[in-house]
């Protein structure tokens, strides 16, 4: 049986890089709190960063940061 994929908004992939670009992350730690590949969030990283995409800002109540709260 093959396993589903999952699938990520473009919010949470912007919102996952900016934890490492913004907020000091690792991408190995901040993939293992997110419960993502490092690879794919490394692939993240260098699409938004390559496409010149704009990152929004991180704020406090993202469900993000809501779950990186949790987890520390």
């Amino acid at each position: 049986m093959k396993k589903k994929r999952r699938k990520y908004t473009q919010e949470f992939k912007e919102e996952a890089v900016k934890l490492i670009t913004e907020q000091g992350y690792q991408i190995t730690e901040a993939a293992r709190n997110l419960g993502v590949n490092e690879n794919m969030l490394g692939r993240w990283k260098r699409g938004i960063e390559g496409g010149g995409e704009e990152i929004l800002e991180l704020q406090e109540g993202t469900a993000i940061q809501a779950e990186l709260n949790r987890m520390l």
